[in-house]
């Protein structure tokens, strides 16, 4: 009979619970799946004190606390990584498959919740949410001399053309409500492709990147941060997007050149930008784009993905991986 992966009592920590939980997440499935846990709700940044914390486990439980090759090293141990997010740059993947262990992530938990925020960054610029509720706290309706306020115009999206760069769970779900309220979408053609497939149908219906730019109202962004996709949109590519067009970012900071945004934002070479992420997280206070001046710009901070229902399924994924792995069976893994 072959070695089980884990023992039977895994001792698992999870070093930083404060990334996910404000006290209002039933861990109950993370002690299902393993009996023996220490959760901390945050971990010092330091390698000494990171692989003090994981001292004899067996499981680590990781959103943003990196574990580079000389924390893992000291961790002999460790059986198993598990990042609770889709994204596990923090983690040293390489360091870990030459040591033997195993590193999942969590997938497909918050597709509801960014979707949503996607429309909701949408909405608010397109109804002037931002500018009218401004207008009402500094006392302009009050001061009107009919019966609404008429300053900001107003768009609706109902024949609207909506650009989704990255045809995956999120951008799928995002297309399905943009429908929905009567936009028309396109997709981007793949990224990793140099040149379009030589029979356009393969192509399956998306367009090359200027293209979408040049003919779409609003451009949103659903694909990974990568070396071929940092700093995706630059000033060419918002010129490309023009006067009237839209850009919402719910995906990764580092898709978005920030300089480039705020100077086409604060010259109106764009009608707006919604965004939920920056880099670095937490960001300055000197970013470009949190400069005060950048009238049409709807900033959020790293919500998107942050409904209750999501991060509680976080912990159910982390949950299935645990189980999975334990069972020697191959889940979400990405080592």
């Amino acid at each position: 009979m072959a070695e089980p992966n884990l023992p039977s009592a895994p001792r698992a920590v999870f070093l930083d619970t404060a990334t996910v939980d404000r006290d209002d997440l039933d861990f109950a499935p993370l002690d299902r799946a393993a009996p023996g846990w220490v959760r901390r709700e945050r971990t010092p940044a330091e390698p000494d004190a990171i692989s003090e914390c994981l001292d004899g486990a067996d499981i680590a439980i990781t959103n943003k606390v990196v574990l580079d090759r000389g924390v893992l090293e000291r961790s002999p141990q460790l059986k198993l990584i598990c990042a609770a997010a889709t994204g596990f740059n923090n983690i040293d993947v390489a360091a870990a498959r030459e040591l033997g262990i195993a590193v999942t992530n969590a997938r497909d938990y918050a597709t509801d919740s960014v979707a949503q925020h996607v429309m909701a960054l949408l909405l608010t610029l397109v109804t002037r949410l931002d500018d009218y509720r401004a207008d009402i706290r500094a006392g302009r309706w009050s001061e009107s001399d009919q019966f609404c306020l008429l300053d900001h115009p107003i768009r609706t999206l109902s024949g609207m053309r909506m650009g989704i760069v990255g045809r995956g769970v999120l951008g799928q779900a995002t297309a399905r409500l943009a429908e929905a309220f009567g936009m028309q979408v396109r997709y981007a053609r793949s990224l990793r492709d140099a040149e379009p497939a030589a029979d356009p149908a393969a192509d399956n219906g998306r367009v090359p990147l200027p293209e979408l730019l040049e003919t779409s109202d609003v451009i949103s962004l659903h694909c990974p941060l990568t070396d071929a996709t940092r700093n995706l949109i630059d000033e060419d590519a918002l010129d490309r997007l023009g006067p009237d067009g839209l850009l919402i970012n719910t995906a990764r900071g580092g898709l978005v050149e920030p300089r480039a945004l705020a100077e086409a934002l604060r010259e109106k070479r764009i009608a707006g930008a919604g965004i939920d992420v920056l880099e670095p997280e937490p960001p300055p206070p000197d970013h470009p784009l949190l400069a005060p001046d950048l009238a049409r710009l709807v900033l959020t901070p790293h919500t998107a993905w942050a409904a209750r229902s999501a991060r509680q399924a976080v912990l159910e994924e982390i949950a299935a991986n645990i189980r999975a792995f334990a069972a020697g069976e191959t889940r979400n893994r990405v080592d």
